[in-house]
Order: C-alpha cells, then sequence, then structure tokens
C-alpha cells in the first residue's frame, strides 16, 4: 500500500504542516466545545481526502476540490484557520484543468470566497489570508503542474523521435543489405556456373573465375560492413565497372555513357545503388543480349538511365525498386520506368 503515487515527491507531506492551523485555532483560543469537536472530525476526514486527491486524474479530482471548498465554507465563521482548506482547494486545480481553464477556475474559487466573506461576514483575517495564499499558492501549483505535463509531453516525443531514427535506421540496412547481397550474389552464381562450365575445357579460365568469385565475396564482406556503419557505396565510377563485369559475365553485351557533373556523396550513394539493383535485375529476369547505360546531365537534373532488350511486360514492384524509389524521391528525385520494349529505368536527380 502506498500513500503517494511513485510519480508525486515528498513536498506532498510538507504540505500536510497547514492542517494544523485549523485543528489548533479552536484550542488555543477560546471556543466551544462543538467547534474543537469540528475541527478534530474536519481534520480526520480532510486527511484521506487529501491524499485521495493525489491518486484521481482529470475531472475526478473535482470531488476532493468540492470537499476543501465546501469545509472551509462552513467553518469559515466559527474557525479562521479555515483559510487553509480554500488553499488545499485551490492546488488541485492544476491536476484537473490545462492552464487556461485552471486560471479560469482559480479566478471563481476566489469570487467565491469574496461572497462568502459578505455572505457571512466573516472576520478580516479570515477573508484576506483566505483571498492571498489561495490565489498565490494556487497559482503556483497550476503553473507548476503545467510544466510537467509540457516535460512529460517533451520525454514522449523525444522518446519517439528515437523510436522511428531507429526503425529508420533498421530499414536503411534492410534496404542497403538487400542491394549489396543481392547483387553480389547474382554475380557470384554467375561466375560459379561458368567456372563450373569451363572446368573441363579451359582450366585456366575455370580458375581466374573463381578467383573472382574470392575477390567479389570478399568485397562483398566489405561493402556489407560499410552498410552496417552506414557508408554504402564506393563510388559510382567503381559501380559502373562491377556493373559491367556482372553483365559481361551473364553474355550481356554492355554499352556505357557516364559523363555526371561533381555530385555530393549522398547523391553518388543513390545512384550507385539504383544502378547495383537495375543491374541486378536485368541479369535475374530480362533475358537480354544488351544493356545501355549512361549517366549524364540534362538541364537541372542528374540522369541514370538502365536499358536493355530483354522481354520487357510490367512487373510487380519488390522490395528492391521500392527501397530505390524511397532514396531518390527522399532526395527530391523520380523514377520513370518503360517495359513496353524491353526495359528502361530512368532515375532523376536534381543538382
Amino acid at each position: 500500500m502506498r500513500i503517494l503515487p511513485k510519480d508525486q515527491d515528498w513536498t506532498a507531506y510538507a504540505w500536510l504542516l497547514y492542517f494544523l492551523f485549523p485543528l489548533a485555532v479552536p484550542f488555543v483560543f477560546p471556543a466551544a466545545p462543538w467547534e474543537r469537536v469540528a475541527a478534530v472530525a474536519a481534520t480526520a476526514v480532510s486527511l484521506p481526502v487529501y491524499f485521495l486527491g493525489y491518486w484521481l486524474r482529470g475531472r475526478r479530482v473535482l470531488w476532493c476540490i468540492a470537499w476543501f471548498v465546501v469545509l472551509g465554507t462552513v467553518m469559515g465563521r466559527s474557525n479562521p484557520g479555515a483559510s487553509v482548506y480554500f488553499v488545499y482547494g485551490a492546488s488541485f486545480l492544476g491536476k484537473a484543468f490545462d492552464l487556461r481553464t485552471g486560471f479560469q477556475w482559480l479566478a471563481g474559487l476566489l469570487a467565491l470566497i469574496g461572497v462568502d466573506a459578505w455572505l457571512f461576514h466573516w472576520d478580516p483575517g479570515m477573508w484576506i489570508s483566505s483571498l492571498v495564499f489561495t490565489a498565490l499558492i494556487g497559482s503556483v501549483i497550476i503553473q507548476q503542474l503545467h510544466r510537467k505535463r509540457l516535460d512529460r509531453a517533451l520525454l514522449r516525443a523525444q522518446e519517439e523521435v528515437e523510436r522511428l531514427a531507429k526503425m529508420a535506421e533498421r530499414e536503411r540496412i534492410a534496404r542497403d543489405l538487400h542491394d549489396l547481397l543481392g547483387h553480389t550474389l547474382s554475380v557470384i552464381v554467375l561466375k560459379s556456373e561458368l567456372a563450373s562450365r569451363l572446368a573441363a575445357t579451359d582450366t585456366p579460365r575455370a580458375i581466374q573465375e573463381i578467383r573472382d568469385v574470392e575477390r567479389i565475396s570478399r568485397e562483398a564482406l566489405s561493402e556489407v560492413r560499410a552498410a552496417v556503419r552506414g557508408y554504402r557505396s564506393s563510388g559510382i565510377a567503381n559501380e559502373f565497372r562491377q556493373a559491367r563485369e556482372a553483365l559481361e559475365t551473364a553474355g550481356i553485351h554492355v554499352e556505357a555513357a557516364v559523363g555526371a557533373p561533381p555530385l555530393t556523396p549522398t547523391q553518388e550513394n543513390v545512384f550507385a545503388l539504383a544502378l547495383r539493383e537495375a543491374v541486378t535485375n536485368v541479369v535475374r529476369h530480362a533475358h537480354a543480349t544488351v544493356c545501355r547505360l549512361s549517366l549524364c546531365q540534362s538541364g537541372s537534373w542528374c540522369e541514370l538511365e538502365i536499358a536493355d532488350n530483354g522481354r520487357g511486360g510490367v512487373l510487380q514492384e519488390g522490395s528492391g525498386l521500392r527501397g530505390m524509389r524511397e532514396r531518390v524521391e527522399a532526395l527530391g528525385g523520380a523514377i520513370e520506368r518503360d517495359s513496353s520494349s524491353g526495359t528502361l529505368l530512368r532515375i532523376r536527380v536534381p543538382v
């Protein structure tokens, strides 16, 4: 059993000292026996209501506020210490309402104190202390609780940003590994098949192909490690060299024209991965004999084109093309694909 919630600090216990004022007044100053009994009973009932107020959330705390306001109104004429009850009621307004609404209710509570003082002819010490301390402590706590809500909202926002950043990083690694491994494994399979066919007729060539498989595997390992670190490409020139090698290994004639303007590392990385994914698709699915690769500037755009004379047709967009599209669109670019005669893929990025 906890008296206070876990998120409540020790100051709630310090405010209990104020209960001594309405309790002590009838015993310190001359008072009727029933006034002393009323002070003890009011304190005994108010203590659990006070602690309950820290557990309630939202508008439900209005029940505690109402108890303290009614108690202060009833006992105000006979017990000047009852001004404390209005202060307790005002201290819970910040839990029930936002900043603006809390101050509106506080103003209404102060108006009620003024009406009570006029109707019941309260002692000046009673109504002055009620107005001053209710306004002062009520406004301070309303602002404190408002600040806590803002801090919690900021913390939730930061946690959400961290969660989204982690999700984006996982998606980036997944896209990059798909592009890196899809291309590399395709080349390894092609070279392994070629080496197997050449083993009996051209042993030196078969040995060379196996050595290429070893080299490509080592490069793939380095690229995977780099992708996890965030450096995902060794440059567009090297990517064109690897693309030509993969296509020629698959028996596809390559026509290449590279004349791109200076690119930022991010733009170069996007073009390199797009070229890799497109060439992998040509090798795997196109059944082409010729593939044309070009990179050039057209006005304010840099364009990469991969065209083949394969079977074409409308293919469902897979994860590789989706990843390519996400990268290009993140730079303000666009992807066009025409599969009416062979396949033409055009990637455009502003420069």
